[in-house]
């Protein structure tokens, strides 16, 4: 019973979610950077795969934000329909989107619909979202994932039309280089690790 009040605690504690202090700042898009392409994944809370996504060579920067839903201006506190969301900018010389969409599905549970880990509800659930020129090599990538029987478990992440993407307000941006004791608190309580190497077939 005390280590399921502890694990409570810091999943309260540690949640994604804004912490009290933080002050809202204009949303602003950057320009892209000549010669890079963009793609668009979502995998539960966005620092995460902020920070996963970000490790990987040829990836340049990773934005955290909303996409998919039908409120024209989302924010932490009402998107609703939204996934919280990452827009990963990469150089297409270095990692090509195929190879970036192989290494996405190693960053979730994608049997899991109802949310990641332990973030649950539709706004954490994961999601690829294409260009129509994107999408034949996510949908060879998810076969691929498929047939290899490294899943325990049925795939479910859906391939999407990629539409309107809202960057998150600056206190989610780069959350766990800014914040990282909170963050690696936040990550381990949330169980992520454990659940991926659970799910995936080393």
């Amino acid at each position: 019973m005390l280590r399921r009040s502890i694990i409570a605690s810091l999943l309260f504690l540690f949640a994604c979610s804004p912490p009290d202090t933080a002050a809202q700042s204009q949303r602003t898009t950057p320009p892209s950077r000549a010669g890079l392409e963009e793609a668009v994944f979502a995998g539960g809370c966005f620092w995460c795969m902020e920070h996963d996504m970000g490790a990987l060579p040829g990836v340049v920067e990773v934005m955290s934000g909303y996409t998919g839903g039908r409120n024209a201006n989302p924010t932490y506190e009402n998107h609703p329909g939204h996934y919280e969301a990452v827009r990963v900018r990469y150089d297409p010389s270095v990692i090509s989107y195929r190879q970036l969409v192989d290494r996405y599905w190693l960053f979730t549970d994608p049997t899991d619909n109802g949310g990641q880990f332990c973030d649950r509800g539709s706004s954490y659930r994961p999601a690829i979202f294409v260009t129509p020129e994107q999408r034949a090599d996510a949908e060879a990538s998810k076969r691929a994932v498929i047939e290899s029987g490294r899943v325990n478990g049925r795939v479910i992440t859906p391939i999407l039309d990629l539409g309107r993407f809202t960057e998150a307000e600056e206190y989610h941006r780069d959350y766990a280089r800014r914040n990282p004791a909170r963050y690696a608190a936040y990550r381990a309580a949330c169980g992520r690790d454990r659940v991926l190497r659970q799910v995936w077939r080393r």
